[in-house]
């Protein structure tokens, strides 16, 4: 009789539990070997060490030279251009006639001003003729009256003398007398008469010089606009962005041009807004022209911030290149502290990217780079101050950012 024989189960269990092993090794092993963090090329990394040094606290900008002096060139009057008398680039004494308008109007306006003034002083030329006419009459006439009183008198005075001898009556005498004070009131009068009419005399003679005064000064005012018709150079210099041509309409209040300081410079420069707060009047600085240094300070600052830079102004503080040229550029270096030991890192466009708060430092070996968050203190143009997080020895990566996104590590293939 056959006898059933039961299956052998170990072999199997041996067979998975030995598939089981290898594909665990394997997968320990890919592991092990497969990359960790955003792959990036070794051939295109930049990288410096932190060394310990002498920070260098100023800044070195691109200058551009401009005039010390400008006077800026704007019409006063509205027309047409006549007559054009300089040229661009020109230099022009003080006075000098640059060009001229044509208007008109403003001719018609002083002929009308020049009329008024001329009837104003006939006006006032026929009232003091007439005014002394009244004076004369006023005085014989009051001569008139004096020598009556003094008649009136001489006859009261013997008409006392004969009353006192009776030869005279007391009606007489008191008639005689009653002549005399009607002389002496008429005389009062007059005089009283001829001070009031004095007063009011002086008085229209002088609303009517007042008159002519104020017509005299708007005669002044529109000569000076027909005058103004002939632009003249309000300085001596050299005749800048000037490029009107004959028969060109012009407004009033038009820029036509400047006149630039020929022989005195100053220069401007666009700073980094890093620095806004470290810049101010009165810093010194070195300006390099054809081997030389010359001496400049910073004279204005202005704050407003304009793709992430503002400007400032230098001048010259003793000697100033020879020869220089509107627009010509220099490089100036300006102090903003005195040199220092320090933890220095080369200045670059990786700082940018990440603000100054953190860097990809490299493992010892040279394949992987961590993120890690730095303090950073000054900054110039080859320098960054590091205040913390990186020690002296360590690799940084100092090329560009931009294209590692959020990674925290950086896997380096050779």
């Amino acid at each position: 009789m056959d006898t059933i024989v039961p299956k052998r189960r170990g072999k199997k269990i041996i067979v998975a539990c030995a598939t089981v092993a290898a594909i665990a090794a394997a997968a320990a092993a890919l592991w092990h070997w497969m990359p960790r963090g955003l792959q990036v090329p070794a051939g295109d990394l930049r990288t410096a060490t932190v060394e310990q040094g002498v920070y260098r606290d100023d800044i070195v900008v691109r200058a551009s030279t401009v005039p010390l002096r400008s006077v800026m060139l704007d019409s006063v009057e509205s027309g047409r251009i006549e007559e054009v008398f300089a040229r661009d680039g020109d230099r022009v004494q003080q006075g000098q006639l640059l060009f001229r308008i044509a208007n008109p109007q403003r001719n018609l306006e002083l002929l009308a001003r020049q009329a008024e003034h001329a009837q104003q002083i006939s006006n006032l030329s026929n009232l003091r003729v007439a005014q002394e006419a009244s004076r004369s009459d006023r005085e014989r006439r009051i001569d008139d009256l004096v020598f009556q009183l003094e008649q009136t008198r001489k006859q009261h005075e013997r008409n006392a003398r004969l009353a006192a001898q009776g030869y005279v009556s007391a009606a007489a005498l008191e008639e005689s007398q009653d002549k005399l004070e009607r002389q002496q009131r008429a005389l009062a009068q007059a005089r009283q008469s001829d001070s009031t009419e004095g007063r009011v005399r002086e008085h229209a003679l002088t609303q009517l010089q007042n008159a002519l005064d104020g017509l005299k000064s708007g005669l002044k005012l529109v000569s000076a606009t027909v005058d103004a018709l002939a632009v003249r150079a309000p300085t001596a210099g050299r005749l800048t962005d000037f490029h009107l041509q004959v028969g060109e309409s012009i407004t009033n209040g038009k820029h036509v041009g400047r006149i630039d300081d020929p022989d005195h410079f100053k220069l401007t420069a666009e700073v980094d807004e890093f620095y806004l707060k470290r810049v101010a009047a009165g810093r010194h600085g070195v300006v390099q022209h054809d081997g030389h240094s010359y001496a400049v300070d910073v004279a204005t600052v202005y704050p407003q911030i304009k793709d992430g830079r503002f400007t400032v102004e230098l001048v010259f503080t003793g000697a100033a290149p020879e020869q220089l040229s509107p627009g010509q550029s220099l490089d100036a270096r300006i102090a903003l502290g005195e040199p220092a030991p320090a933890l220095l890192l080369p200045n670059g466009a990786y700082i940018n990217d990440s603000g100054g708060a953190w860097v990809f430092v490299l493992s010892p070996g040279g394949a992987t780079a961590e993120r890690r968050d730095i303090r950073t203190g000054r900054r110039n143009n080859s320098q960054i101050e590091v205040l913390g997080g990186l020690a002296r020895g360590e690799t940084v990566i100092v090329s560009s950012y931009t294209a590692y996104g959020k990674a925290l590590k950086l896997q380096i293939s050779k």
